[in-house]
């Protein structure tokens, strides 16, 4: 019972932290920051996805001559 309640007093604290960012947002949204953040976020993905997809090529042509050998 005590658990219940202690994951219950979590979820309000972090309920009420979401609360607040979402001020946050409308302010960027109103000062027109928003797209800069996307446009950030965007850009970050992106390389991440083109790390991904590098370092997958360069692991599978590593199998293929391991393969071969």
């Amino acid at each position: 019972m005590k658990y219940i309640f202690s994951l219950l007093m979590v979820l309000a604290v972090s309920a009420n932290s979401f609360a607040q960012g979402i001020e946050m947002a409308d302010a960027l949204r109103s000062d027109g920051k928003i797209y800069v953040v996307v446009a950030v976020l965007s850009l970050v993905l992106a390389g991440i996805l083109f790390y991904v997809i590098r370092t997958d090529r360069r692991i599978s042509r590593l199998e293929k001559e391991m393969g071969d050998k």
